[in-house]
Protein backbone atom coordinates (compact mmCIF):
# COMPACT_ATOMS: atom_id res chain seq x y z
CA UNK A 1 0.00 0.00 0.00
CA UNK A 2 1.81 3.94 -0.71
CA UNK A 3 2.34 5.60 1.88
CA UNK A 4 -0.01 8.14 2.59
CA UNK A 5 1.88 11.88 3.17
CA UNK A 6 -0.27 14.93 4.26
CA UNK A 7 0.01 18.21 2.74
CA UNK A 8 2.53 20.66 5.10
CA UNK A 9 -0.15 23.05 4.49
CA UNK A 10 -3.10 20.81 6.16
CA UNK A 11 -0.94 19.83 9.15
CA UNK A 12 -0.44 23.63 10.08
CA UNK A 13 -4.30 24.56 8.92
CA UNK A 14 -5.42 21.74 11.54
CA UNK A 15 -2.64 23.10 14.56
CA UNK A 16 -3.97 26.26 13.97
CA UNK A 17 -7.44 25.37 14.36
CA UNK A 18 -6.81 23.42 17.58
CA UNK A 19 -5.34 26.10 18.91
CA UNK A 20 -8.50 28.47 17.89
CA UNK A 21 -10.90 25.84 19.87
CA UNK A 22 -8.55 25.28 22.87
CA UNK A 23 -7.81 29.32 23.68
CA UNK A 24 -11.40 29.62 24.47
CA UNK A 25 -10.77 27.65 27.62
CA UNK A 26 -8.14 30.23 28.81
CA UNK A 27 -10.17 32.59 29.96
CA UNK A 28 -8.35 36.02 29.06
CA UNK A 29 -7.03 36.92 25.37
CA UNK A 30 -3.56 37.67 27.35
CA UNK A 31 -2.74 34.11 27.75
CA UNK A 32 -3.13 33.12 24.02
CA UNK A 33 0.59 34.35 23.16
CA UNK A 34 2.18 32.40 25.40
CA UNK A 35 -0.29 29.40 24.94
CA UNK A 36 0.80 29.02 21.93
CA UNK A 37 4.96 29.54 22.02
CA UNK A 38 4.51 26.99 25.14
CA UNK A 39 2.80 24.39 22.72
CA UNK A 40 4.91 25.39 20.33
CA UNK A 41 7.71 24.84 22.56
CA UNK A 42 6.53 21.13 23.73
CA UNK A 43 5.87 19.86 20.27
CA UNK A 44 9.37 20.88 19.14
CA UNK A 45 12.90 20.19 19.18
CA UNK A 46 15.45 20.17 22.04
CA UNK A 47 17.03 18.19 25.05
CA UNK A 48 15.21 20.16 27.70
CA UNK A 49 11.34 21.24 27.53
CA UNK A 50 11.45 23.53 30.81
CA UNK A 51 10.69 27.22 30.45
CA UNK A 52 14.10 28.83 29.84
CA UNK A 53 15.27 26.24 26.38
CA UNK A 54 12.23 26.44 25.32
CA UNK A 55 12.43 30.65 25.00
CA UNK A 56 15.71 30.47 23.94
CA UNK A 57 14.99 28.15 21.28
CA UNK A 58 11.57 29.88 19.79
CA UNK A 59 12.93 33.66 20.73
CA UNK A 60 16.86 33.51 20.59
CA UNK A 61 16.46 37.47 19.48
CA UNK A 62 14.58 38.65 23.40
CA UNK A 63 15.00 34.93 25.51
CA UNK A 64 14.84 37.08 28.90
CA UNK A 65 10.94 38.31 28.00
CA UNK A 66 9.77 35.35 26.12
CA UNK A 67 11.31 33.70 29.13
CA UNK A 68 9.41 35.68 31.64
CA UNK A 69 5.74 35.56 30.17
CA UNK A 70 6.49 31.94 29.74
CA UNK A 71 7.59 31.68 33.32
CA UNK A 72 4.13 33.80 34.47
CA UNK A 73 1.62 31.89 31.74
CA UNK A 74 2.85 27.94 33.42
CA UNK A 75 3.45 29.30 37.16
CA UNK A 76 1.44 32.06 37.98
CA UNK A 77 -1.24 33.04 35.93
CA UNK A 78 -5.00 31.44 36.84
CA UNK A 79 -6.05 30.02 34.24
CA UNK A 80 -7.92 26.50 35.12
CA UNK A 81 -6.35 23.45 34.38
CA UNK A 82 -9.69 21.72 34.60
CA UNK A 83 -11.33 23.40 31.47
CA UNK A 84 -8.36 23.31 29.40
CA UNK A 85 -8.36 19.88 29.85
CA UNK A 86 -11.82 19.29 28.79
CA UNK A 87 -11.45 21.21 25.70
CA UNK A 88 -8.77 19.37 24.93
CA UNK A 89 -10.53 15.83 25.38
CA UNK A 90 -13.58 17.37 23.22
CA UNK A 91 -10.95 18.43 20.59
CA UNK A 92 -9.19 14.28 20.59
CA UNK A 93 -11.31 12.21 21.08
CA UNK A 94 -13.20 11.97 18.26
CA UNK A 95 -9.91 11.34 15.81
CA UNK A 96 -8.55 8.86 18.90
CA UNK A 97 -11.36 6.85 19.55
CA UNK A 98 -12.91 6.41 16.12
CA UNK A 99 -15.57 4.06 15.80
CA UNK A 100 -14.21 1.99 18.31
CA UNK A 101 -15.03 4.45 21.39
CA UNK A 102 -13.70 4.12 24.49
CA UNK A 103 -13.14 0.42 25.62
CA UNK A 104 -11.54 0.93 29.01
CA UNK A 105 -10.64 3.88 31.75
CA UNK A 106 -7.12 3.67 32.80
CA UNK A 107 -6.34 4.58 36.28
CA UNK A 108 -2.25 4.92 37.29
CA UNK A 109 0.19 7.44 38.76
CA UNK A 110 3.73 8.16 37.37
CA UNK A 111 6.80 9.42 39.51
CA UNK A 112 8.85 12.24 38.59
CA UNK A 113 12.31 11.99 40.09
CA UNK A 114 13.90 15.36 41.74
CA UNK A 115 17.29 16.59 43.18
CA UNK A 116 16.47 19.01 45.53
CA UNK A 117 13.89 18.57 48.67
CA UNK A 118 11.72 22.17 47.41
CA UNK A 119 9.50 21.94 44.56
CA UNK A 120 5.87 20.96 45.73
CA UNK A 121 4.85 17.21 46.66
CA UNK A 122 8.59 16.27 46.58
CA UNK A 123 9.02 13.25 49.31
CA UNK A 124 11.22 9.57 49.62
CA UNK A 125 8.06 7.46 48.00
CA UNK A 126 8.12 4.94 45.55
CA UNK A 127 9.33 5.64 41.87
CA UNK A 128 8.47 3.87 39.48
CA UNK A 129 10.97 5.19 36.84
CA UNK A 130 13.62 4.34 39.01
CA UNK A 131 12.15 1.44 40.70
CA UNK A 132 13.19 2.34 44.15
CA UNK A 133 12.35 4.42 47.08
CA UNK A 134 13.87 7.92 45.96
CA UNK A 135 13.21 11.59 46.35
CA UNK A 136 10.36 12.17 43.48
CA UNK A 137 6.70 13.74 42.75
CA UNK A 138 3.77 11.46 41.83
CA UNK A 139 0.78 12.56 39.62
CA UNK A 140 -2.43 10.41 39.89
CA UNK A 141 -3.60 10.33 36.30
CA UNK A 142 -6.72 9.40 34.55
CA UNK A 143 -6.69 8.45 30.85
CA UNK A 144 -9.42 7.18 28.18
CA UNK A 145 -8.23 4.14 25.76
CA UNK A 146 -9.38 1.75 22.86
CA UNK A 147 -6.70 -1.08 22.29
CA UNK A 148 -4.99 1.45 19.70
CA UNK A 149 -5.32 4.89 21.23
CA UNK A 150 -5.50 6.61 24.24
CA UNK A 151 -5.36 9.93 26.35
CA UNK A 152 -4.69 11.47 29.80
CA UNK A 153 -8.01 13.06 31.06
CA UNK A 154 -7.43 14.40 34.26
CA UNK A 155 -3.43 14.99 36.25
CA UNK A 156 -3.48 15.65 39.87
CA UNK A 157 -0.32 15.53 42.36
CA UNK A 158 -0.40 13.54 44.98
CA UNK A 159 1.02 15.36 48.17
CA UNK A 160 2.12 13.57 51.16
CA UNK A 161 1.11 13.80 54.69
CA UNK A 162 4.00 15.44 55.48
CA UNK A 163 3.46 18.24 53.20
CA UNK A 164 -0.29 19.00 53.54
CA UNK A 165 0.58 19.37 57.57
CA UNK A 166 3.48 21.78 56.41
CA UNK A 167 2.25 25.34 56.51
CA UNK A 168 5.63 26.72 55.61
CA UNK A 169 5.86 24.87 52.92
CA UNK A 170 2.49 25.38 52.06
CA UNK A 171 2.94 28.85 51.77
CA UNK A 172 6.35 28.44 49.79
CA UNK A 173 5.10 26.31 47.10
CA UNK A 174 1.46 28.20 46.67
CA UNK A 175 -0.40 25.01 47.55
CA UNK A 176 -4.54 26.08 47.86
CA UNK A 177 -6.02 26.17 51.03
CA UNK A 178 -8.36 23.43 50.10
CA UNK A 179 -6.18 20.98 49.06
CA UNK A 180 -6.11 18.27 51.96
CA UNK A 181 -4.37 14.66 52.49
CA UNK A 182 -6.11 12.22 49.79
CA UNK A 183 -4.81 9.00 49.30
CA UNK A 184 -3.89 7.86 45.48
CA UNK A 185 -6.91 5.71 45.34
CA UNK A 186 -8.93 8.72 46.83
CA UNK A 187 -7.46 10.71 44.00
CA UNK A 188 -8.38 8.43 41.04
CA UNK A 189 -11.88 7.88 42.00
CA UNK A 190 -12.09 11.75 42.94
CA UNK A 191 -10.80 11.89 39.31
CA UNK A 192 -13.60 9.13 38.16
CA UNK A 193 -16.23 10.88 39.59
CA UNK A 194 -15.41 14.47 37.90
CA UNK A 195 -15.39 12.25 34.68
CA UNK A 196 -18.63 10.58 34.85
CA UNK A 197 -19.77 14.30 35.98
CA UNK A 198 -18.54 15.32 32.34
CA UNK A 199 -20.65 12.96 30.59
CA UNK A 200 -17.69 10.77 29.51
CA UNK A 201 -19.03 7.31 28.34
CA UNK A 202 -18.67 4.87 31.48
CA UNK A 203 -16.87 1.63 30.90
CA UNK A 204 -14.30 -0.57 32.68
CA UNK A 205 -11.54 0.67 34.87
CA UNK A 206 -8.39 -0.53 34.60
CA UNK A 207 -5.78 0.02 37.59
CA UNK A 208 -2.65 -1.57 38.83
CA UNK A 209 -1.94 -3.51 42.21
CA UNK A 210 -1.57 0.13 43.95
CA UNK A 211 -5.25 0.97 43.35
CA UNK A 212 -7.01 -2.71 43.18
CA UNK A 213 -5.62 -4.08 46.32
CA UNK A 214 -7.39 -1.38 47.98
CA UNK A 215 -10.66 -2.69 49.02
CA UNK A 216 -12.42 0.75 49.12
CA UNK A 217 -11.26 1.49 46.05
CA UNK A 218 -12.74 -1.29 44.46
CA UNK A 219 -16.26 -0.79 46.26
CA UNK A 220 -15.79 3.08 45.49
CA UNK A 221 -15.62 1.70 41.96
CA UNK A 222 -18.68 -0.71 42.68
CA UNK A 223 -20.67 2.44 44.01
CA UNK A 224 -20.28 4.42 40.75
CA UNK A 225 -21.66 1.29 39.01
CA UNK A 226 -18.32 0.50 37.51
CA UNK A 227 -16.76 -2.53 36.19
CA UNK A 228 -13.57 -3.25 37.05
CA UNK A 229 -10.11 -5.17 35.91
CA UNK A 230 -7.54 -4.55 38.71
CA UNK A 231 -4.27 -5.66 39.78
CA UNK A 232 -4.23 -7.42 43.34
CA UNK A 233 -1.09 -8.72 45.46
CA UNK A 234 -0.25 -12.61 45.44
CA UNK A 235 -1.02 -12.04 49.39
CA UNK A 236 -4.68 -10.80 48.68
CA UNK A 237 -7.10 -13.29 50.42
CA UNK A 238 -10.41 -15.26 49.25
CA UNK A 239 -13.07 -17.64 49.17
CA UNK A 240 -13.02 -20.48 46.45
CA UNK A 241 -16.55 -20.48 44.68
CA UNK A 242 -18.38 -22.63 46.65
CA UNK A 243 -17.25 -21.24 50.03
CA UNK A 244 -17.79 -17.91 52.06
CA UNK A 245 -17.40 -16.62 55.56
CA UNK A 246 -19.62 -17.83 58.48
CA UNK A 247 -22.80 -16.65 58.86
CA UNK A 248 -23.51 -14.60 61.91
CA UNK A 249 -24.08 -16.69 65.06
CA UNK A 250 -27.64 -17.57 66.21
CA UNK A 251 -29.61 -14.99 68.22
CA UNK A 252 -29.48 -16.45 71.79
CA UNK A 253 -32.79 -14.45 72.96
CA UNK A 254 -30.29 -12.09 75.03
CA UNK A 255 -28.89 -8.34 73.99
CA UNK A 256 -27.88 -7.52 70.62
CA UNK A 257 -28.71 -9.68 67.54
CA UNK A 258 -25.51 -11.30 65.65
CA UNK A 259 -25.11 -9.87 62.79
CA UNK A 260 -21.63 -9.88 61.33
CA UNK A 261 -19.75 -12.45 59.66
CA UNK A 262 -17.28 -14.48 61.25
CA UNK A 263 -14.42 -16.84 60.85
CA UNK A 264 -12.60 -19.93 62.89
CA UNK A 265 -9.67 -21.63 63.14
CA UNK A 266 -10.82 -24.40 60.68
CA UNK A 267 -12.39 -21.80 58.24
CA UNK A 268 -10.26 -19.42 56.87
CA UNK A 269 -9.97 -17.70 53.38
CA UNK A 270 -7.06 -18.54 50.86
CA UNK A 271 -4.29 -15.98 49.32
CA UNK A 272 -5.14 -15.61 46.13
CA UNK A 273 -0.79 -17.28 45.40
CA UNK A 274 -1.89 -20.00 47.29
CA UNK A 275 -5.03 -20.78 45.47
CA UNK A 276 -2.94 -20.36 41.72
CA UNK A 277 -0.06 -22.77 43.56
CA UNK A 278 -2.83 -25.29 43.97
CA UNK A 279 -4.26 -26.00 40.61
CA UNK A 280 -3.57 -28.21 38.15
CA UNK A 281 -1.73 -27.18 34.93
CA UNK A 282 -4.12 -27.78 33.13
CA UNK A 283 -6.61 -25.38 34.28
CA UNK A 284 -4.59 -23.08 32.72
CA UNK A 285 -4.64 -21.84 29.11
CA UNK A 286 -2.28 -20.56 26.65
CA UNK A 287 -3.41 -17.00 25.57
CA UNK A 288 -2.68 -14.01 22.60
CA UNK A 289 -3.97 -11.00 23.75
CA UNK A 290 -2.12 -8.63 21.11
CA UNK A 291 0.51 -8.51 18.22
CA UNK A 292 3.94 -6.86 19.55
CA UNK A 293 6.54 -5.12 17.61
CA UNK A 294 8.59 -8.42 17.14
CA UNK A 295 6.04 -11.18 18.31
CA UNK A 296 2.84 -12.28 19.33
CA UNK A 297 2.25 -11.10 23.17
CA UNK A 298 0.94 -14.71 24.65
CA UNK A 299 1.11 -16.51 28.15
CA UNK A 300 -0.73 -19.09 30.20
CA UNK A 301 -4.04 -17.71 32.05
CA UNK A 302 -6.47 -19.32 34.12
CA UNK A 303 -10.20 -17.40 35.76
CA UNK A 304 -11.91 -18.41 38.66
CA UNK A 305 -15.08 -17.23 40.32
CA UNK A 306 -13.93 -16.07 44.15
CA UNK A 307 -15.32 -14.01 46.68
CA UNK A 308 -12.71 -11.40 47.95
CA UNK A 309 -12.40 -11.94 51.54
CA UNK A 310 -11.12 -8.77 52.90
CA UNK A 311 -12.98 -7.25 55.51
CA UNK A 312 -15.35 -9.80 55.85
CA UNK A 313 -15.98 -9.65 59.71
CA UNK A 314 -17.26 -5.71 59.48
CA UNK A 315 -19.82 -7.01 57.00
CA UNK A 316 -23.60 -8.43 57.37
CA UNK A 317 -23.32 -10.39 54.03
CA UNK A 318 -20.38 -12.12 51.78
CA UNK A 319 -19.23 -9.82 48.62
CA UNK A 320 -20.47 -10.48 46.04
CA UNK A 321 -18.73 -13.15 43.78
CA UNK A 322 -16.17 -11.84 40.85
CA UNK A 323 -13.42 -13.04 38.24
CA UNK A 324 -10.00 -14.03 39.87
CA UNK A 325 -7.85 -13.86 36.63
CA UNK A 326 -4.05 -15.49 37.27
CA UNK A 327 -0.99 -14.94 34.67
CA UNK A 328 1.31 -17.47 34.76
CA UNK A 329 3.95 -17.63 31.95
CA UNK A 330 5.80 -20.54 30.45
CA UNK A 331 9.20 -21.18 32.16
CA UNK A 332 8.39 -19.45 35.59
CA UNK A 333 8.43 -20.88 39.13
CA UNK A 334 5.52 -19.58 40.35
CA UNK A 335 2.37 -16.65 39.05
CA UNK A 336 3.28 -13.65 38.32
CA UNK A 337 0.09 -11.40 38.39
CA UNK A 338 -3.30 -11.68 39.62
CA UNK A 339 -6.58 -9.70 39.26
CA UNK A 340 -10.01 -9.00 40.44
CA UNK A 341 -12.46 -8.80 38.06
CA UNK A 342 -16.47 -7.75 38.39
CA UNK A 343 -16.97 -8.00 34.24
CA UNK A 344 -20.12 -10.39 34.17
CA UNK A 345 -19.66 -13.71 34.56
CA UNK A 346 -20.68 -14.92 30.77
CA UNK A 347 -16.88 -13.10 30.10
CA UNK A 348 -14.82 -15.75 28.19
CA UNK A 349 -10.94 -16.28 29.60
CA UNK A 350 -9.99 -14.43 26.25
CA UNK A 351 -11.57 -11.35 26.58
CA UNK A 352 -10.99 -11.03 30.41
CA UNK A 353 -7.31 -11.12 29.29
CA UNK A 354 -7.39 -8.66 26.60
CA UNK A 355 -8.88 -6.41 28.50
CA UNK A 356 -6.59 -6.59 31.52
CA UNK A 357 -3.65 -6.16 28.89
CA UNK A 358 -5.13 -3.07 27.32
CA UNK A 359 -3.15 -1.35 30.70
CA UNK A 360 -0.06 -1.32 28.60
CA UNK A 361 -1.48 1.90 26.58
CA UNK A 362 -0.80 3.71 29.56
CA UNK A 363 2.97 3.22 28.91
CA UNK A 364 3.12 4.60 25.76
CA UNK A 365 1.17 7.67 27.46
CA UNK A 366 4.17 8.06 29.64
CA UNK A 367 6.84 7.29 27.30
CA UNK A 368 5.63 9.56 25.23
CA UNK A 369 4.54 12.51 27.47
CA UNK A 370 8.10 12.16 28.97
CA UNK A 371 10.32 11.25 26.33
CA UNK A 372 8.73 13.48 22.88
CA UNK A 373 7.03 16.03 25.57
CA UNK A 374 8.63 17.28 28.35
CA UNK A 375 6.19 16.04 31.15
CA UNK A 376 8.96 15.65 33.62
CA UNK A 377 10.95 18.75 32.57
CA UNK A 378 9.44 20.78 35.09
CA UNK A 379 11.43 22.99 37.14
CA UNK A 380 9.25 25.46 38.78
CA UNK A 381 8.26 24.77 42.51
CA UNK A 382 4.25 25.72 42.91
CA UNK A 383 1.47 23.70 42.59
CA UNK A 384 -0.18 25.69 39.98
CA UNK A 385 2.83 25.13 37.68
CA UNK A 386 3.05 21.40 38.16
CA UNK A 387 -0.34 21.44 37.46
CA UNK A 388 -0.09 24.04 34.29
CA UNK A 389 2.71 22.64 32.50
CA UNK A 390 1.07 18.64 32.89
CA UNK A 391 -1.42 20.31 31.46
CA UNK A 392 0.21 21.89 28.46
CA UNK A 393 2.19 18.62 28.28
CA UNK A 394 -1.32 16.64 27.83
CA UNK A 395 -2.72 19.35 25.28
CA UNK A 396 0.42 18.44 23.10
CA UNK A 397 0.02 14.99 23.51
CA UNK A 398 -3.44 15.15 22.31
CA UNK A 399 -2.70 16.77 19.30
CA UNK A 400 -0.15 14.42 18.01
CA UNK A 401 -2.51 11.54 18.98
CA UNK A 402 -5.38 13.16 17.06
CA UNK A 403 -2.97 12.90 14.20
CA UNK A 404 -2.03 9.29 14.64
CA UNK A 405 -5.56 8.47 14.20
CA UNK A 406 -5.76 10.35 11.31
CA UNK A 407 -3.92 7.47 9.64
CA UNK A 408 -5.51 3.52 8.79
CA UNK A 409 -5.73 1.14 11.79
CA UNK A 410 -2.35 -0.56 12.53
CA UNK A 411 0.01 2.29 11.36
CA UNK A 412 1.84 5.10 13.76
CA UNK A 413 3.37 7.86 12.31
CA UNK A 414 6.57 9.55 13.38
CA UNK A 415 5.67 12.58 16.29
CA UNK A 416 5.27 16.25 14.48
CA UNK A 417 8.13 18.60 15.56
CA UNK A 418 7.71 22.29 15.12
CA UNK A 419 10.83 23.75 13.68
CA UNK A 420 12.53 26.71 15.46
CA UNK A 421 15.05 28.46 15.51
CA UNK A 422 18.47 27.50 16.83
CA UNK A 423 19.93 28.28 20.31
CA UNK A 424 21.71 31.60 20.65
CA UNK A 425 25.95 30.20 20.52
CA UNK A 426 27.17 29.12 24.01
CA UNK A 427 23.49 29.07 25.48
CA UNK A 428 23.37 26.40 28.15
CA UNK A 429 20.06 26.41 30.23
CA UNK A 430 19.96 24.70 33.39
CA UNK A 431 20.24 21.28 33.95
CA UNK A 432 20.44 20.34 30.14
CA UNK A 433 23.49 18.82 28.49
CA UNK A 434 26.28 20.25 26.32
CA UNK A 435 24.29 19.75 23.26
CA UNK A 436 20.63 19.02 21.96
CA UNK A 437 19.35 16.83 19.93
CA UNK A 438 16.39 16.26 17.89
CA UNK A 439 13.47 13.78 19.24
CA UNK A 440 12.87 12.60 15.70
CA UNK A 441 15.38 11.76 13.52
CA UNK A 442 13.26 10.73 10.58
CA UNK A 443 11.41 13.70 10.54
CA UNK A 444 11.27 16.27 7.34
CA UNK A 445 11.66 19.77 8.81
CA UNK A 446 10.73 23.09 6.54
CA UNK A 447 10.49 26.59 7.03
CA UNK A 448 11.38 27.57 10.33
CA UNK A 449 9.13 30.21 12.03
CA UNK A 450 10.39 33.61 12.75
CA UNK A 451 10.07 34.89 16.59
CA UNK A 452 7.69 37.80 16.37
CA UNK A 453 5.24 39.66 18.81
CA UNK A 454 1.48 39.80 17.81
CA UNK A 455 -2.17 38.65 19.29
CA UNK A 456 -1.21 35.11 18.51
CA UNK A 457 1.91 33.81 17.16
CA UNK A 458 1.69 31.33 14.87
CA UNK A 459 2.61 27.46 15.79
CA UNK A 460 3.22 27.07 12.04
CA UNK A 461 5.55 25.21 10.27
CA UNK A 462 5.00 21.60 11.74
CA UNK A 463 7.19 19.54 9.06
CA UNK A 464 4.52 16.98 7.93
CA UNK A 465 4.09 13.56 9.36
CA UNK A 466 5.74 10.48 8.14
CA UNK A 467 3.88 6.75 9.07
CA UNK A 468 6.07 4.02 9.98
CA UNK A 469 4.32 0.40 10.66
CA UNK A 470 4.88 -0.97 14.33
CA UNK A 471 4.30 0.48 17.83
CA UNK A 472 6.28 1.87 20.34
CA UNK A 473 7.89 -0.47 22.89
CA UNK A 474 6.13 0.36 26.11
CA UNK A 475 8.39 1.36 28.91
CA UNK A 476 8.71 -1.10 31.79
CA UNK A 477 8.42 1.33 34.41
CA UNK A 478 6.27 4.54 35.15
Amino acid sequence: MQTPVFRQEALDRRLDEYVDLIVAALGHADRVEPFTLYLAGLLGEGERKSVEPMAARLAPARVNPEHQSLLHFVGESPWSDVALLRAVRDYALPSITGSAGIKAWIADDTGIPKKGIHSVGVSRQYCGVLGKQENCQVAVTLSVANEVASLPVAYRLYLPESWVADRDRRRETHIPEDVVFLTKPEISLEQIRTALADGLEPTVVLADAGYGDNTNYRDGLTALKLTYVVGIKPTTTVWPEGTGPLLPKRYSGRGARPHRLRRDLSHQPISVRGLALGLPSKAFRKIQWRQGTAEALKSRFCALRVRPAHGDLARDVPRPVEWLLIEWPDGEAEPTKYFFSTLPATTSLRVLVQVAKMRWRIERDYEELKGEIGLDHFEGRSWRGFHHHGTMCIAAYAFLAAERGRFPPGRSFSAARLKAPALPRGFRPRGSPDSARATQSDIHRHNPPRARRSTRRSTSTVPHLSPRGGEAKPRPKK
